[in-house]
């Protein structure tokens, strides 16, 4: 077995990534720059298996990743304020839809039509989930590229149809019936592994490209959505996913590659990444050289967490589908909002648990992968809107 690790990375982080290879006897495995604790295995993790696949080596919200678009509108003739408010208002974060505009796609038609049967009982929940943005670290940003122009992006994934569908499949290999609920295990837990030689994993292999194309369609609706509350069009387009398995062929030998928090990048293929709200993030490209090779073509998909939510916005819990403080964090987001405000980012949302001082600082994490990418653009935030607790937002408190 040979692992290939970015960067600097505590010893139980490592361990779960030894764990999730040896359990499926993997030949190859890598740990990006950004790697941090994930359940079971790390996030920035990439792990190749030659006939298995791991429903937990992806994770819940299959295929979350990021789409970037730039306009040919220059950022400083932009109200920004103004654009952030309308966004707040027209793009739904967080649980439910607070808008009332009907999302139509043709992944709802595939969906209701799914070749995996089970996936069609999602059907309602998927068409009013689309173009939804979620919460978490999901965001849609403004940024100014280098020479001022433009940016929108969002992050985000499957939503509660991935989330589904993976659950689905972790009580599936429990032996439980697809709507039982699974038991989740400990952080540690070993990977949960399917052959795709036996039905389940072909099933999973479908059922997880169905979900990853209903998590595209939704990326695409927001940054449209957004475009069309500029007027405007984009002029050139990234988009790229980072929770996923791809068929793939390395060292002349095809396996099925994992990456849970990873981003692809083949020589000539790009990717998004973005950093904390208060961070630049990026356009990369693969590079061929030995050391991509030995990386599996893979690179980091954000900056890494390096505090976790509760220890920097104290520890919450769910009242009334509403989640509330119920202890106090390190990090005072007054203080980081009024700082942000400062440098002219306008937040709409967010909260201490997505504070800039909870992730690495993103070029920090790039300079360890220069040897695998090249940076195409390097963009700076002047609008953020996310989620945030629902007993402090900013927007709503004016």
């Amino acid at each position: 077995m040979v692992i290939k690790i970015f960067g600097e990375h505590e010893q139980r982080v490592l361990d779960q990534l030894r764990r999730c290879a040896e359990a499926g006897d993997a030949p190859f495995a890598v740990l990006c720059a950004d790697g941090h604790l994930g359940y079971s295995q790390p996030i920035g993790a990439v792990v190749a298996y030659r006939d298995l696949i791991s429903p937990s080596g992806v994770g819940y919200d299959i295929s979350c990743g990021l789409k970037g678009a730039r306009t040919p509108l220059k950022a400083d003739d932009v109200d920004i304020v103004e654009v952030m408010d309308e966004v707040k208002v027209r793009i739904s974060f967080g649980l439910g839809r607070i808008n009332e505009e009907s999302v139509d796609h043709p992944v709802i038609d595939k969906i209701a039509h799914a070749e995996f049967a089970p996936q069609q009982q999602f059907l309602k929940m998927a068409r009013e989930q689309l173009g939804t943005v979620g919460s978490g670290n999901h965001f849609v940003d403004l940024l100014e590229d280098e020479e001022g122009y433009l940016w929108v992006a969002v992050h985000f994934g499957s939503r509660g149809f991935g989330h589904r569908t993976a659950s689905g499949f972790l009580a599936l290999a429990q032996g439980k019936e697809f709507t039982a609920r699974a038991s989740e295990g400990e952080m540690d837990s070993p990977p949960v592994l399917l052959d795709t030689r036996k039905p389940i994993g072909q099933d999973y292999v479908t059922a997880m490209q169905l979900a990853g194309e209903y998590a595209y369609a939704g990326r695409d609706w927001v940054v449209n959505r957004v475009l069309q509350l500029l007027g405007t069009t984009s002029t050139y387009e990234v988009h790229s996913h980072h929770n996923f398995a791809w068929r793939e062929r390395h060292f002349g030998e095809d396996f099925w590659v994992v990456r849970k928090g990873a981003t692809p990048a083949s020589p000539g293929q790009q990717g998004f990444v973005g950093g904390s709200m208060g961070d630049i993030s990026v356009v990369v490209e693969g590079v061929d050289s030995e050391e991509s090779k030995e990386a599996l073509y893979s690179t980091i998909h954000g900056a890494g967490r390096i505090m976790s939510r509760t220890q920097a916005a104290g520890k919450s819990r769910w009242k009334g589908g509403v989640r509330r403080r119920v202890g106090k964090g390190l990090i005072d987001w007054n203080t980081v909002n009024r700082e942000l405000k400062e440098r002219g980012i306008v937040i709409r949302g967010g909260d201490a648990d997505e504070a800039p001082a909870v992730y690495r600082p993103l070029k920090d994490v790039i300079e360890k992968h220069l040897g695998t990418i090249r940076v195409l653009h390097t963009l700076k935030p002047r609008g953020v809107a996310m989620a945030g607790y629902d007993t402090h937002d900013p927007y709503k408190e004016g």
